[in-house]
């Protein structure tokens, strides 16, 4: 099951609870109050588990060659050759 993060609308305490998506929201288990869901952001990712990241945002970057480029007719880079 998910694990969501609530805080308290009365006495703000904040906590989790494990339950399906379609369950309604739990009572505060220190004051019995109405609890609201709270919208995190997700934690930082450090070290090796950010290379997986670096990879893919790499691999949507154009292409930079290092090969002398050869205009053609149909080459579409509007350059004129020397």
């Amino acid at each position: 099951m998910p694990t969501y993060d609530y805080r308290c609308t009365q006495c703000k305490m904040q906590f989790e609870a494990n339950h399906r998506i379609n369950d309604a929201s739990p009572a505060c288990s220190s004051c019995g109050g109405v609890c609201e869901k709270l919208i995190l952001s997700p934690p930082a990712a450090h070290g090796y588990k950010t290379m997986g990241r670096k990879q893919a945002m790499d691999a949507l970057q154009p292409k930079v060659s290092n090969k002398a480029h050869q205009h053609s007719a149909s080459c579409g880079c509007k350059s004129v050759s020397p």
